[in-house]
């Protein structure tokens, strides 16, 4: 076995190399139809690496575009004026493309790479609606509400910012985002005390949770890696503006660079190297919040700790039950996806670590983020905006929220309702009383084994709902069926509509800001300086990590044909039962409400976060949607 350098662990090449079977029973697998359409997109992914492989060598691996006339010729602007294809479709003719780039051993590698000309993505539809918009500070801010990754913005109730870690290991745990600039930067329009208390100040806060993984992945080559506050101000349209950001560096490990380093960068530079340096400093905050997108929001809080309510329910339940019967269609595939991704994805040296942030600590950074913050009181929608002071609850038990145009927030709440009336009709019918809840043998084992078993390091932790009544349970319940279908479809199905412009949501940072203070600064400066274009494409993926990357967030926003969505898949077992048949109807009226309530609020000019000249409008929690890469529908499950 070899040590893995950095772990005291060694590394079974029998159950860490990539494509090692995973174990499914039979009935989680995918169906026949769903299982050749994912031997297809596996095929692609694997393809597509596998193609790459001519070009796998350290040097060509860490190749940067040369332009971004470079990038843009990646895609087909023609693709955005043709009807939607299937996924399958659209696999086919890639792969038919990737077998006509393979050639014999005896044909030359320009051979092979002209073959590959042919080879295009479809322009994601960001940037089909507005070439520029990932160049804007106004897009930037407005997709920590309604983009890719909107379970991460907080609200400001605390200055100065202070951190927790011990600042003999890390360095100075206050931080450079003073009063003094932060007043500047809101052009003196109010104090900072003014502003936290009118609740005018946003952070995307990744200064503790990335700092102490700092110096090990700047041992990785071709990385690089900061602890970052990302401040914003709310202006009076309701949008967020972007007024500073926060990079620092840790101590390092003695003699090199033993020094912590932070220095805050701000928009309002009317000079070409300040305003250059803030655009450098936005692509490392975008890798950073790729990074923990994929790794928290999307890996460890839909996929990952799902799988305990699965297997307890296997185990526990029997097929009769009524909770089992309900919570059936929110677990299909579930399993099946997650070894896929144990294949190819999230394994080491795969996909994850090849291409995003934090590279092989990625699996210890989302172990991590468990750890300090996963509870499952804290997966309901309502709970989490709470908690990061995205809403406060009235007397009443209403939201108000504190942004009032956060797409989000806003239409994942018509989800939650609904899943919760649904619900309680449901445990209404079959419990009577609390006595028929803490009665129920099956379902208290399921439970049990859920917090004992599938979450056993936070077993005895004092916030986990207790099984006591009707409420507790309908609680429950909704929570579990909102991270499978709301919470996944809002951080999955944007994946490339967002992200496939990788410029928009670069998922890696390969090279560390030119003012970094370090033996080497004058000499990067002055290369920034003579050409800082290049300087930000070193800094973005490289050509390998970014096709790579396109590639797979493309398989992975599509729906499969035969999905199951909220409120048109019926289970038999409520259709034989008339009042679950009637229950069942009002989720499916209230669904269709919704989407017009949505389609309402992306045509309101006032709501400029979902609606405005170039904006993508917000359609993640609209149930319907046909197969491929829509940026929208809702199915029950965590199934892609």
């Amino acid at each position: 076995m070899e040590l893995i350098p950095g772990f005291a662990v060694y590394a079974d090449p029998s159950s860490e190399k990539a494509g090692n079977y995973v174990y499914v029973p039979k009935d989680e697998v995918f169906s026949p139809s769903d299982e050749l359409e994912f031997l297809l997109n596996k095929g692609l992914m694997s393809s597509t690496p596998g193609l790459w492989t001519m070009l796998d060598t350290s040097e060509r691996k860490s190749l940067s575009f040369p332009s971004f006339t470079a990038i843009d010729s990646l895609f087909d602007d023609t693709v955005v004026e043709q009807p939607p294809s299937t996924v399958s479709a659209m696999l086919v003719e890639m792969a038919r493309k990737l077998l006509n780039a393979w050639r014999p051993a005896s044909d030359t590698m320009e051979e092979a790479l002209q073959a590959l000309k042919g080879l295009k993505f479809e322009m994601p539809q960001l940037i089909a609606s507005d070439r520029f918009a990932w160049f804007r500070d106004e897009e930037f801010a407005r997709q920590t509400l309604s983009g890719l990754n909107p379970l991460s913005i907080q609200l400001v109730t605390e200055f100065p910012f202070v951190s927790k870690l011990d600042e003999k290991e890390y360095g100075p745990r206050e931080s450079g985002l003073t009063k003094e600039l932060i007043e500047e930067q809101i052009g003196q329009a109010m104090t900072v005390e003014e502003a936290v208390e009118k609740k005018k100040l946003f952070m995307l806060d990744y200064h503790d949770m990335l700092l102490p993984f700092v110096n090990d992945v700047r041992e990785l080559d071709g990385t690089t890696l900061y602890g970052s506050r990302t401040l914003f101000f709310l202006t009076e349209q309701g949008t967020l503006r972007p007024i500073a950001i926060e990079l620092t560096r840790p101590k390092g490990k003695p003699p090199i660079l033993a020094e912590a380093w932070s220095q805050v960068f701000t928009p309002q530079q009317w000079d070409g190297t300040g305003s250059w340096l803030w655009k450098l400093a936005k692509a490392h905050v975008l890798a950073h919040d790729s990074g923990y997108h994929q790794l928290v929001n999307h890996w460890l809080r839909t996929h990952c700790c799902v799988e305990p309510y699965i297997i307890a329910a296997n185990r526990q339940l029997s097929r009769m039950h009524p909770i089992f019967r309900l919570l059936h269609p929110h677990f299909r595939y579930t399993m099946q996806i997650n070894a896929k991704s144990r294949e190819k994805l999230i394994n080491a040296d795969g996909i994850i670590e090849r291409a995003f942030s934090p590279g092989r600590y990625s699996m210890m950074l989302s172990s991590a983020a468990y750890k300090e913050h996963w509870r499952f009181d804290m997966e309901a929608l309502p709970a989490d905006l709470i908690r990061r002071g995205m809403a406060v609850e009235e007397e009443d038990g209403t939201l108000t929220l504190t942004i009032k145009d956060y797409p989000y927030a806003n239409d994942g709440l018509l989800v939650w309702e609904s899943i919760k009336e649904w619900t309680s009709d449901y445990v209404k019918h079959y419990y009577s009383s609390a006595a028929d809840v803490t009665g129920d043998k099956e379902l208290n084992g399921w439970w049990d084994e859920v917090r004992t078993q599938g979450h056993a390091d936070k077993k005895d932790e004092p916030w986990w709902p207790k099984l006591d009544s009707r409420e507790s349970l309908v609680q429950v319940l909704t929570s579990i069926m909102w991270v499978t279908s709301g919470h996944h479809a809002a951080v999955n199905f944007a994946q490339y509509p967002l992200a496939g412009y990788f410029p928009n949501r670069p998922t890696i940072a390969r090279k560390k800001m030119p003012v970094e203070e370090g033996p080497d600064r004058a000499e990067h400066m002055a290369d920034f300086r003579a050409k800082p274009e290049k300087e930000l494409l070193e800094v973005f993926p490289s050509q390998f990590q970014a096709v790579l990357v396109m590639t797979v967030l493309h398989v992975l926003s599509s729906h499969w044909p035969d999905e199951q969505h909220m409120g048109r898949h019926v289970e038999p077992a409520w259709e034989a039962d008339p009042i679950i048949k009637s229950a069942f109807q009002k989720l499916q009226d209230n669904m269709l409400k919704n989407e017009e309530i949505i389609d309402e609020r992306n045509g309101a000019g006032d709501l400029r976060n979902r609606c405005g000249a170039g904006v993508m409008p917000y359609e993640l929690f609209k149930r319907s949607s046909g197969a491929g890469d829509t940026g929208k529908g809702l199915p029950y499950s965590i199934s892609i």
